[in-house]
């Protein structure tokens, strides 16, 4: 057996990948600072309850379990930051008006999803707390399309939808869980006869309803259609306009957008908007988020809430390979003026490796393409191939 051999869709991060990462995670975060949105780093273990109450049974499935040692009690390691952002809103800062907070970090799955194809995604993410109004969906919104665009992710595209058409077609029709849960499955896969054959015992108005949720799919005119076909309920009209005045918003962004309304990711834990970003290129979506203003219930204080989060590690994986970051060489020298240049140099951000007295250094390995030489006028540095 080789010892070294990690477990399956896990795995490590090599220096030019790792250095990319960390760059883009410390300028993310820093995006997220000037726009007022406060770091928090949750713990890696929590115990179950609070890791996945209020957000569905799917978070369940991908939480990897352990036994506290000190307490006897069933442990979870985080799959998903968000609730853990939520529950510092509600139970420990406590704010009455609106809160922003930011975060990113490991979280572990049981079963490998998303871009990277890891059960170790790098989530980031930032969560808006305190506003019900269109107007905070619309600021998440633009700030995720900010940290795309500062990554590099160029024709970015948006898809939409709202989880309350289903959701209030449910309700009126007072549909039972099992069914509801078939619905749902069958709306996924946009499978039309099914969800004609689950929906036969259902009023008209509520089957056909759901069977043109399958076909409302694709640009801006969606949201047109979708007011003819589908019933004219408060519920309806409200989610409707909530899409068309975020389309409005984001337009002159350089972003494409769509509208999906048999999508619905999340739909037992969001509770109204919910989105994903793709990119030319890429497979599967960059980005998710949505509203889900029901979680923080289950810490005391239900907060409106909206947000998203993205896998970073998978973004960065989508990208063209990284190349490493190259350094100055330094020989072995104890002479002041040279440790006097070499500070100079890191003050500037710059790579300097100086040799171990007694040890020949390959520099390939170190990524080195310049060295420092000493002239008559002090010491330079100088490109490997003119030494």
């Amino acid at each position: 057996m080789r010892n070294w051999l990690l477990p399956e869709y896990i795995e490590d991060v090599l220096p030019a990948e790792a250095a990319r990462i960390e760059t883009l995670r410390r300028s993310l975060l820093d995006l997220f600072k000037v726009h007022g949105y406060q770091y928090v780093i949750p713990p890696m273990l929590e115990y179950m309850e609070s890791l996945i109450t209020g957000v569905g049974h799917d978070l369940d499935l991908a939480t990897f379990k352990v036994v506290d040692q000190l307490t006897g009690r069933l442990m979870g390691v985080r799959a998903d930051m968000t609730p853990q952002a939520a529950r510092i809103d509600a139970h420990l800062l406590n704010h009455q008006g609106i809160t922003r907070l930011c975060y990113a970090g490991s979280v572990l799955r049981t079963k490998p999803d998303g871009l990277a194809q890891t059960r170790e995604p790098l989530q980031l993410g930032a969560e808006l707390y305190g506003h019900a109004g269109i107007a905070s969906d619309i600021e998440i919104q633009r700030l995720l399309i900010k940290a795309m665009q500062g990554i590099g992710i160029d024709q970015l595209h948006i898809d939409f939808s709202h989880v309350n058409i289903f959701g209030s077609l449910i309700e009126a029709s007072q549909i039972a869980p099992q069914l509801e849960q078939e619905l749902y499955a069958a709306l996924q896969s946009k499978d039309q006869s099914s969800v004609a054959e689950l929906a036969q015992d259902l009023d008209k108005t509520t089957r056909e309803a759901l069977l043109h949720l399958t076909e409302l799919n694709g640009d801006q005119s969606i949201l047109g259609k979708a007011e003819k076909v589908l019933p004219n309920t408060p519920a309806v009209k409200e989610a409707l306009a909530s899409l068309n005045q975020v389309s409005a918003a984001l337009e002159n962004l350089n972003v494409t957008v769509s509208f999906d309304l048999s999508e619905l990711r999340g739909y037992h834990y969001h509770s109204g908007i919910v989105f994903a970003a793709y990119a030319k290129g890429y497979k599967g979506p960059l980005a998710l988020g949505g509203r889900y203003d029901e979680v923080g219930q289950a810490f005391g204080r239900a907060r409106p809430a909206t947000g998203f989060s993205l896998d970073l590690r998978g973004v960065v994986t989508a990208l063209q390979p990284a190349k490493p970051n190259m350094a100055i060489f330094a020989p072995a020298n104890d002479d002041a003026s040279l440790s006097v240049k070499i500070d100079s140099l890191r003050a500037e951000g710059q790579i300097v490796i100086q040799e171990l007295s007694g040890f020949e250094s390959i520099l390939e390995e170190l990524n080195c393409d310049r060295k420092l030489v000493h002239y008559s006028s002090g010491w330079h540095v100088v490109a490997l191939d003119k030494v």
